[in-house]
C-alpha cells in the first residue's frame, strides 16, 4: 500500500509508514505544497495512494466526483503529535485494508473510527 501526506501530516509519520515496509512520502518532499486539492486527488489515484490529511475538503471533491479512488484517511484528532496520529493509522491500516484498496474515506476521531465507501 502507498501513502501521500498532506501538508498537516508529519514527516515521522511518513518514516512510520516505511519503516513498516509502505511506500509513503510528502507533497512537500516533492515541493508540491501549493498544489490544488483537486490535483492531490488525481496524483494520488495516478499513483494508487492513499491520500492522508487533516483537510476536510477531500471529503467533499471525492462526493462530487463519484470517483471510487484514491482512498483518503481524514484525521479529525485533538491530539495531532505523529506518535498519536501513527497509533490510530496502524489501527486503521490493519483494521480497513481492504476499504482502502476498494475506495473509501476513513474518518478518524478520538472517538471513532468512520468508514464510507466510495463513490458516494
Amino acid at each position: 500500500m502507498k501513502f501521500l501526506g498532506n501538508m498537516g501530516i508529519s514527516p515521522r509519520t511518513i518514516k512510520y509508514l516505511t519503516e513498516r515496509g509502505y511506500q509513503a512520502k510528502r507533497l512537500l518532499d516533492e515541493e508540491l505544497e501549493r498544489l490544488p486539492d483537486d490535483e492531490i486527488l488525481s496524483k494520488a489515484r495516478s499513483e494508487s495512494s492513499v491520500i492522508l490529511t487533516n483537510d476536510t475538503d477531500f471529503g467533499d471533491l471525492l462526493a462530487a466526483s463519484h470517483a471510487p479512488l484514491p482512498s483518503v484517511i481524514l484525521f479529525r484528532l485533538n491530539d495531532m503529535r505523529p506518535d498519536n496520529v501513527n497509533g490510530y493509522l496502524l489501527r486503521v491500516i490493519q483494521e480497513h485494508s481492504d476499504a482502502l484498496q476498494e475506495g473509501a474515506i476513513i474518518s478518524v476521531s478520538e472517538r471513532t473510527i468512520r468508514v464510507r465507501r466510495l463513490p458516494i
